[in-house]
């Protein structure tokens, strides 16, 4: 059963052990059976509008044993980022509670016009004002950090509003991407498994495949589903939020016919998106392959890029190889369609993790001149094929080698 798999229970709250002011069925027994097991259990909430002291308190109130030291609530967790981080002073765009987080951390709350950064909570009688106030900041200079990206969680009469419809406003309006502390982000995984060495031996609870699940993986720990529902929403094995084990309650950590499947973390970050990408192969007379230097990550690879919207991807390509190097082709084959997240998924210097989706085609040059031709720095070059640079992006020498293949074979990966 789920109990002898693990020592340490991470529990989420609402939809997990209660939601308003009701314990959920279950979960005062389970609690107190995990503690007469010696069970270690910290509480995990990403609800910025109590202190720790609050939840410890609700928590006792319902029957259910919780010591301050084992709540880890996303705005207490936000305050220390903020202080690891070496901020100062901090405009709240958020309740009373998560002020007093701010405070107790030694931070300075400020007016917005002076802030070194906007700490983005919630509160029920916020206004847009506010928003755009803290949206003028942020695109003044000041950091941007949110408590957590959750745009909604489980209320009495049914889904209520939460941090993240005010984040999406932020970003479509200041044009920036937050840092985010609570959960599916790692760093409050980090504060409760602190002390903890066998990870394996660690598991999350909750309700929410994006936030609860999700995290778990991302921390590299199994993930409990708690639902009333089977999952299918997730069909890849590989899909961060597929959980290890489906329960309808917590009384179900007891129940001997429950499988939980181990979690396995894949070779590649969680994706924020999926996006179409194009790649081209140009060949020149000598059998030289034309490569380029990334400037992201300085690997070498072949010309790459994006679909944008309206275009083909034969269009894509010719318009990204025209733009990168100066050269114009025209398409003469496609080579194939590759997708395997464990070469396909890309990280960014600004956070953004994109999982693409490429067509790569062979390409003739029809015209143009390569930028710069001749200077042996550039970052545009023809290589030998048995001289292609070490520093190549993973898997390009295995689409150099499916370009050269007969003709008549495309790959798909």
């Amino acid at each position: 059963m789920l109990l002898d798999r693990f020592d340490v229970f991470l529990f989420d709250l609402d939809g997990v052990i209660y939601i308003g002011s009701e314990a959920l069925p279950g979960a005062v027994q389970a609690l107190e059976r995990l503690r007469a097991e010696r069970k270690t259990i910290r509480f995990l909430t990403n609800n910025p509008c109590m202190t720790r002291e609050q939840v410890a308190a609700k928590l006792n109130g319902l029957g259910i044993e919780a010591g301050v030291g084992e709540v880890v609530t996303s705005g207490w967790a936000t305050a220390h980022y903020l202080r690891e981080q070496q901020f100062h002073s901090v405009y709240v765009l958020g309740d009373e509670h998560l002020e007093w987080e701010c405070r107790q951390a030694g931070l300075e709350l400020v007016d917005v016009s002076s802030a070194e950064a906007v700490v983005v909570g919630w509160s029920d009688e916020l206004t847009l004002r506010e928003i755009q106030g803290a949206v003028t900041r942020i695109v003044k200079g000041a950091k941007c950090i949110a408590t957590n990206a959750d745009r909604i969680f489980p209320g009495p009469v049914g889904p209520m509003m939460a941090v993240g419809t005010v984040v999406e406003a932020i970003k479509l309006s200041a044009g920036i991407s937050p840092d985010v502390v609570g959960k599916p982000f790692p760093y409050m995984f980090q504060q409760a498994l602190e002390h903890v060495e066998d990870l394996s031996r660690a598991v999350m609870v909750g309700d929410t495949p994006d936030a609860d699940i999700a995290g778990a993986h991302r921390m590299g720990i199994s993930a409990i589903l708690v639902s009333n529902a089977p999952s299918s929403e997730f069909p890849s094995a590989r899909d961060f939020r597929k959980p290890d084990a489906i329960i309808p309650d917590l009384r179900s950590l007891w129940d001997q016919e429950v499988r939980l499947e181990p979690w396995t973390a894949p070779a590649f970050p969680w994706p924020d998106d999926i996006k179409p990408g194009v790649a081209g192969i140009i060949m020149d007379e000598r059998r030289r392959v034309l490569l380029m230097k990334r400037a992201d990550n300085g690997c070498w690879g072949i010309p790459s890029g994006h679909v944008e919207l309206g275009e083909t991807v034969e269009e894509a390509i010719v318009r990204e190889i025209a733009e990168e190097t100066g050269l114009n082709v025209k398409v003469t084959r496609l080579i194939g369609v590759y997708s395997h997240p464990d070469s396909q998924v890309f990280s960014y210097p600004n956070g953004k993790v994109s999982h693409f989706v490429t067509t790569y085609f062979r390409c003739e040059v029809a015209g143009g001149t390569l930028v710069r031709e001749g200077d042996e720095t550039l970052d545009v070059q023809y290589f030998e094929l048995d001289a292609l640079p070490g520093n190549m992006l993973t898997m390009h020498p295995r689409w150099i080698a499916d370009a050269l293949a007969d003709d008549s074979i495309s790959f798909f990966r």
